[in-house]
């Protein structure tokens, strides 16, 4: 995958937004003020923090030693940090993006849920 697709992956969202609070390297991809990805489109090798439920952390993390790791920087029981083009298949790496999206969406408030078609 590459940093185009990565971008256009994690917009692809309802109310997906990229931010730039980290100043203008780190693009952070928020749904309704909440992030779900973060990353430095530029960096090689091409990787991305992203939410994920802690038991299936730690699964991911010794299925994919090395290219799966603990969020740097994040909070390491919700957070993964992703090699994207490290060697995972393109299709894990979708379904992990959204993972984290409807992670961090299942914990808005109902209303803001309905307005995304996410109930």
């Amino acid at each position: 995958m590459t940093p185009r697709e990565l971008r256009a992956l994690c917009l692809s969202f309802n109310g997906a937004v990229e931010d730039f609070p980290f100043g203008p390297r780190t693009s952070v991809f928020k749904v309704l003020g909440k992030v779900f990805a973060l990353t430095d489109l530029d960096a090689r090798p091409l990787t991305v923090n992203l939410k994920c439920d802690p038991d299936d952390a730690v699964r991911l993390r010794t299925g994919y030693e090395g290219l799966i790791v603990p969020g740097y920087h994040m909070n390491k029981r919700h957070w993964n940090t992703v090699t994207v083009a490290g060697g995972l298949p393109g299709r894990l790496v979708r379904e992990l993006v959204e993972d984290s999206y409807d992670l961090v969406v299942a914990g808005l408030p109902r209303a803001q849920r309905l307005r995304l078609d996410r109930p």
